[in-house]
């Protein structure tokens, strides 16, 4: 008799392998199709090889900043194929952490790549060709995404990189153009041009991370002027040539024609979803005009019995996005409530100083007509920030201006992406600045700010009812 798993998913990224480890543990029977390596984009190519190399980067450049603190190191040098490896064996222990953890629950896990079949059935060619049905109750879609590329003229040119590519290179760059000023390519500008790599990043739009706070990207912009990045923003690429440096990119920057040459090119436009192949015919559910897979609050698709998450709806392409997701559909099927409040997503960028985000932004709430006060607080008094000698930054609390409920916050300082975890579960339960204030925090610590930005909201809202 063939057997009839209860969910079959198709994807092991953060988005997949979350939610089968978490169905198996409610009691589904669960199995689980992964064309490549456990863990997805963001283990193996994405998220954590990157927040590797920033490391590496970062504490390059500390150590080459050591005079201002007494310390003097000689001849500091590093080995960029050394930290390849050091890249390669971090990936390799949290993949192999991935497959130990649905192991342990209990997941059935198929290599191949898998074709949705019908609404029961997935359909796997394996590395070696042979063909495996599996069928299932339910099947959740979280194959991911793909770096995206942009129709301009010379983009298949050798040299020319995805973020895949990029850390395929068997030695470091001399000269890099980063094509795209999201959080890729300022990540990726911040780890290269301190391992002394001349970086050019080139933005078509009028300003860094232009989905963050305007303030974020006017600090990131002094930062990485001071570093020796070149920017430029609300510039237009037209075209990719070769010539005797390398590779030349044109583009129109305020109405005057530009380029820029460079070893090689990093193409940093974002992610689309990854559908080629997922569905055979017949089968491929109601789609966005942008590509991505409809899906419902329960992120049910078109085809009965059949959910999709991550990057292939629509939505933040975020791991921890893709997580939360696949859990939530873990215990929907599991006949549970999410248990998370999955409109609360923060936003994390990995340079340095950090920056993260949650919430709404004093821009936003204006567009929505909502009435806000703002709390704020600069880093450069913070002690913990004159001690490491860390560069610009601020703490800005974003809360309803009746009732003082938190509905944001903007964060660019040191351990930036680990602190706004608290203001998360702030706007995720509605709490208050009021609220927040009752918290001592330690001192010397990042995290004293925060009760300076949040008492600057309590004392505003104070001055307001005296008078």
């Amino acid at each position: 008799m063939e057997r009839m798993y209860d969910l079959a998913v198709i994807g092991g990224g953060p988005g997949g392998y979350t939610a089968a480890e978490h169905a198996a543990r409610l009691g589904l029977d669960t199995v689980l199709v992964e064309a490549r390596e456990l863990g997805g984009t963001c283990l193996n190519r994405g998220c954590i090889p990157t927040k590797a190399v920033l490391h590496a980067a970062e504490t390059l450049r500390a150590m080459r900043h050591g005079g201002s603190l007494g310390i003097y190191a000689e001849g500091i040098a590093f080995d960029y194929g050394e930290m390849i490896a050091y890249r390669r064996m971090t990936v390799t222990k949290l993949t192999q952490g991935v497959g130990n953890l649905l192991r342990a629950a209990g997941v059935t896990v198929v290599n191949g790549r898998a074709q949705l079949d019908s609404p029961d059935q997935v359909r796997v060619t394996d590395t070696e060709g042979n063909e495996i049905v599996l069928k299932a109750g339910n099947i959740l879609l979280a194959a991911g995404s793909t770096p995206r590329l942009l129709p301009v003229p010379g983009m298949e040119l050798p040299g020319i990189l995805d973020s895949d590519a990029l850390f395929a290179l068997k030695t470091l760059p001399e000269s890099l153009v980063i094509i795209g000023g999201g959080v890729i390519g300022v990540e990726m500008a911040e780890a290269f041009s301190a391992m002394g790599t001349k970086v050019t990043l080139i933005e078509a739009r009028a300003r860094l991370l232009p989905e963050m706070d305007r303030e974020v990207s006017q600090n990131l912009r002094m930062i990485f002027r001071k570093r020796g990045v070149e920017l430029h923003a609300g510039a237009a690429l037209q075209r990719i040539t070769r010539n005797g440096k390398g590779l030349q990119c044109a583009f129109t920057e305020n109405g005057k024609d530009m380029t820029a040459d460079a070893q090689y090119v990093l193409c940093a436009v974002g992610r689309r979803p990854d559908t080629e192949e997922l569905f055979a015919e017949g089968m491929r559910p109601q789609m966005t005009a942008a590509g991505h897979v409809a899906v419902d609050e329960y992120f049910r698709t078109s085809l009965p019995g059949v959910y999709a998450v991550g990057d292939l709806i629509p939505g933040p392409q975020l791991a921890h996005a893709a997580s939360a997701q696949g859990k939530a559909v873990a215990e929907i099927l599991a006949g549970r409530t999410p248990s998370a409040d999955l409109s609360v997503i923060p936003r994390c960028v990995y340079t340095s100083p950090e920056i993260a985000e949650v919430g709404l932004t004093e821009k936003e709430a204006a567009e929505r007509g909502i009435s806000v006060k703002t709390g704020r607080a600069l880093m450069g008094a913070n002690g913990r920030t004159v001690i490491q000698q860390s560069e610009r930054g601020f703490i800005k609390v974003v809360a309803a201006a009746g009732t003082g409920e938190i509905l944001g916050a903007q964060l660019m300082c040191e351990r930036a992406t680990d602190m706004i975890g608290g203001f998360t579960v702030a706007v995720a339960n509605h709490l208050t600045a009021e609220q927040l204030l009752r918290a001592v925090r330690p001192h010397p610590t990042f995290e004293e700010a925060v009760t300076e930005a949040v008492e600057a909201i309590c004392l505003c809202a104070g001055s307001k009812k005296e008078s």
